[in-house]
């Protein structure tokens, strides 16, 4: 019968396996792949030695040790949206200075095009 660490050693792998695929297929940044192959290794780092996440559930109180791996998971998850959320920031930024900028060069090439009708 699966246990619970054996389904997170399995999605764990699979979860490297989606991710090296769309990298590779250029679906997905580099640079933001890392943050989620590093996932994907501590997980199934922690799902491979159930002595740590058991170690892990005593510190902190926890009756069931494999919920860990989901307080681990949700933590995570919680971190990476506050990441993307200030890349995010930044790109929204970007676009409303180079609109801003396309905006006045097309007002100064429509003035151009103007004075040199006259």
């Amino acid at each position: 019968m699966l246990n619970v660490y054996s389904f997170s050693i399995a999605f764990s792998i699979l979860f490297l396996l989606v991710t090296l695929e769309l990298v590779r297929k250029s679906k997905l940044l580099e640079k933001y792949s890392l943050l989620w192959i590093f996932f994907g290794f501590v997980m199934l780092i922690l799902s491979s030695t159930p002595y740590f996440i058991e170690r892990i559930a005593r510190l902190l109180e926890i009756k069931y040790a494999p919920s860990v791996l989901f307080l681990l998971g949700f933590v995570y998850l919680i971190i990476f949206s506050l990441n993307m959320t200030t890349v995010f920031s930044k790109q929204s930024q970007k676009i409303t200075t180079l609109t801003q900028e396309i905006a006045i060069l097309k007002e100064k090439l429509e003035h151009e095009e103007k004075e040199n009708q006259r």
